[in-house]
């Protein structure tokens, strides 16, 4: 599968679409801009690739929706050299943003076939996560931490508290929360007990699942 002329054009109106819908960040635009997605998608959904919609891939999970993508990477406010945890790897698109923008990535994912995949398929494109994890997201990476900031990319009933302890101070984690539909909500760790909290309207993920291993 090549990155071809139409798909870069395609690129480029779906980047002018998320700057209609409020996306400011030159860096992450310019990610979005940069990234093949149609690379990560199964080919029976190639021509949906730089439609602003999450679309189904592999172990009943999705890619997650363009919009999505950068409202949380913006929100994370990332520089160049960053230590980022990303729970749920998925099919590595929102990874490879992250590595587009110079961050150091840790990424946990809990589905095997998923893993397998796209810590295979990632490199092969050049997008070198700094280590791919096959566990349980609600956990974290404790022996990594802390981390600069911490994305959650599954829908979560609750906040973990391994991923608030495991935050540098001023250190952001964003995670959407809630069952069914979710509050996009930022922690930023103002000290060893003390968060500020914000919250970002209403997003649809697919669950953070929990002790399946």
């Amino acid at each position: 599968m090549r990155d071809t002329f139409k798909h870069q054009g395609l690129r480029q109106q779906l980047v002018n679409v998320l700057i209609g819908k409020g996306i400011t960040d030159k860096t992450v635009l310019n990610a979005i801009g940069k990234i093949p997605r149609h690379l990560f998608m199964d080919s029976g959904f190639l021509d949906h690739a730089y439609q602003d919609k999450a679309f189904p891939i592999a172990a009943d999970q999705t890619i997650s929706q363009p919009y999505t993508v950068a409202f949380q990477t913006e929100l994370m406010q990332i520089e160049k050299g960053d230590k980022v945890l990303e729970i749920g790897t998925g099919s590595g698109y929102q990874t490879a943003v992250l590595c587009d923008l110079g961050a150091k990535v840790y990424t946990i994912e809990r589905q095997q076939e998923l893993f397998k995949k796209t810590s295979k398929f990632l490199p092969k494109l050049g997008y070198r996560a700094k280590k791919f994890v096959f566990g349980d997201g609600y956990k974290g990476l404790q022996e990594q931490a802390p981390f600069k900031s911490i994305i959650v990319t599954a829908g979560a009933p609750f906040v973990p508290k391994p991923l608030l302890a495991q935050l540098e101070i001023g250190g952001r984690l964003v995670i959407p929360v809630g069952d069914n539909v979710q509050t996009m909500t930022l922690f930023v760790r103002k000290g060893v007990m003390e968060f500020d909290k914000t919250e970002f309207g209403e997003f649809r993920f697919v669950p953070l699942l929990e002790d399946k291993n």
